[in-house]
């Protein structure tokens, strides 16, 4: 990392955390180059910077108390602090050292004059992991001066406090790639019976491995590279990519809530808009992403709510139709008694819940750890974690959201079966409630029952159809699949659950029922 310094308040000092070679690694010893250019002068002027560099915990050491208490701390060995004897002058341009700075400091403390006229470089060796500062500050203050100072890493070119993210997207993405590969094993396995919703879920699982694959490929190449044309490609392809991934997530996440392909096989033309509010937040969030790589927050200026307002509406447009077609949903569910699809969705809304009492969580915890930032030790204290805070457990939070939607919404062998049909509501006493079952001949099959063997009457004319024998043996043979296939599904098995269920749903062992009830007949 290169920083520069120069004679302004916010470039006399540049800070940074440096790990050791051991911490992290690496072909070469870590260190801090500092290298300030020469000027031209005229006569025997020799413009002096006073350099310093110092690991923060041993900032203590620097500057001594005059006798008087009301003057200011002395921290640079000038003229005028060699006649009051706070300083000997073969320090002179140095900054001033408390006694025993040496011993007392738990790292080295590199104090050297930087001449102008002919400057020398400087090279510091980082020994152990920390928080090191680099200080210049002019003999004159009105002399001007620049200084190039590098931090060199032993792993790379990445900074400190961005090398953790190296692994954790490495990490991250073979997570997703092991719950894609299980996702793909079940899809393959029941690919005949697929939903269209487990078809979005399936592209976006495959976006995820990209996407975190191509997000640890750009730190990767940032680490081995730098900073260079290559490394801000691959920052605005993460950037659309990022987009594409909110943008997407919110657009399946809004559809399953929707009850898409569990409760409705269509969502009609609400589909429609729901893919424009999804393109619309992409786009809006595609602008915003370029906009932040382009201009920095200080020179941001008011056109910038025009670029934050539209994406905030799209955000705001899809967290309430989310919610309120969840509630509606359960809702419907609840009405007509569906616990098996009802106990579904009500683990999606404890997954969200629980969601947005960690974010919310977290976010009055970093309130309360922000609103100490301004405290100097701030960031020398948590900088190894900074990263974590900011985007890391965000990131832990998705996943987390992904995999469990991922299982809920698994491919089974019923899949088909069971989001098409609906279960037979039951009263409280357990008996069933056969106004709700929706099926207007069940009282006629019984009928059918009591006459097996035989001839059929003309007691079902009332219906507008002649019944002859051939047309009621399918009905009976239907009926007890429709009383026993939802009836499993009071016992304890989930929507779609995997293994036995695909036995007691199979078509050859309802094939097998069928005949025996015809042979009966016969």
């Amino acid at each position: 990392m290169e920083v520069k310094l120069d004679n302004t308040d916010e470039n006399r000092q540049k800070c940074a955390g440096m790990y050791s070679k051991s911490a992290w690694g690496g072909a070469t010893e870590p260190f801090i180059d500092a290298k300030f250019l020469n000027q031209t002068v005229e006569g025997d002027e020799d413009p002096i910077v006073s350099l310093i560099i110092f690991e923060w915990k041993d900032q203590d050491l620097i500057g001594v108390t005059p006798e008087n208490p009301e003057d200011p701390i002395q921290m640079i060995c000038n003229e005028a602090n060699v006649q009051a004897g706070v300083c000997n002058d073969t320090d002179f341009g140095r900054w001033i050292l408390s006694p025993n700075a040496t011993e007392k400091s738990e790292n080295l403390i590199l104090t050297e004059p930087i001449h102008l006229k002919n400057t020398t470089p400087y090279k510091y060796s980082i020994k152990k992991t920390g928080y090191y500062c680099v200080m210049a500050y002019p003999l004159d203050d009105t002399r001007d001066f620049t200084g190039i100072i590098v931090f060199r890493e032993a792993y790379g070119e990445l900074p400190a406090t961005q090398i953790p993210k190296l692994p954790f997207y490495g990490g991250i993405t073979i997570l997703y790639a092991v719950v894609a590969v299980f996702w793909g094993f079940l899809y393959y396995q029941h690919r005949y019976d697929i939903l269209p919703v487990q078809n979005y879920i399936t592209a976006i699982l495959v976006f995820l491995v990209v996407e975190m694959l191509m997000t640890w490929g750009f730190y990767d190449y940032l680490n081995r590279n730098g900073s260079d044309v290559g490394a801000k490609v691959l920052l605005v392809v993460v950037a659309v990519l990022n987009a594409f991934r909110n943008s997407f997530s919110f657009f399946l996440l809004l559809i399953v809530c929707m009850g898409y392909g569990v409760v409705k096989p269509s969502l009609g033309k609400t589909m429609v808009y729901v893919r424009w509010l999804a393109i619309a937040h992409f786009i809006f969030g595609l602008v915003y992403a370029i906009t932040s790589l382009l201009i920095s927050p200080d020179t941001a200026g008011p056109f910038v709510l025009l670029i934050v307002l539209p994406l905030a509406g799209t955000l705001t447009a899809f967290y309430v139709w989310t919610l309120n077609s969840l509630n509606f949903t359960l809702k419907d569910l609840r009405e007509r008694k569906q616990t098996a699809k009802e106990a579904m969705y009500k683990k999606l809304w404890w997954c969200i819940l629980i969601s947005i009492l960690v974010i919310f969580g977290f976010f009055f915890f970093n309130s309360f750890s922000f609103a100490s930032a301004s405290d100097p030790d701030y960031v020398p204290f948590h900088w190894k974690s900074r990263w974590f805070v900011l985007d890391g457990w965000l990131n832990l939070v998705y996943f987390a959201d992904v995999a469990w939607v991922a299982y809920v919404w698994r491919p089974t062998a019923n899949n088909r079966r069971f989001a098409m049909s609906d279960e037979i509501a039951q009263d409280e006493d357990g008996g069933f409630e056969f106004a709700d079952v929706g099926a207007p001949d069940d009282s006629d099959d019984e009928d059918e029952e009591a006459h097996i063997g035989s001839k059929p009457t003309n007691t079902r004319s009332t219906s507008g159809a002649n019944v002859t024998p051939a047309s009621t043996q399918p009905s009976q043979s239907r009926a007890p699949v429709r009383l026993e296939s939802p009836r499993d599904s009071f016992d304890g098995e989930t929507i779609f659950a995997v293994g036995e269920d695909g036995d007691k749903f199979s078509d050859d062992e309802a094939d097998g029922e069928g005949s025996n009830l015809v042979g009966k007949r016969k």
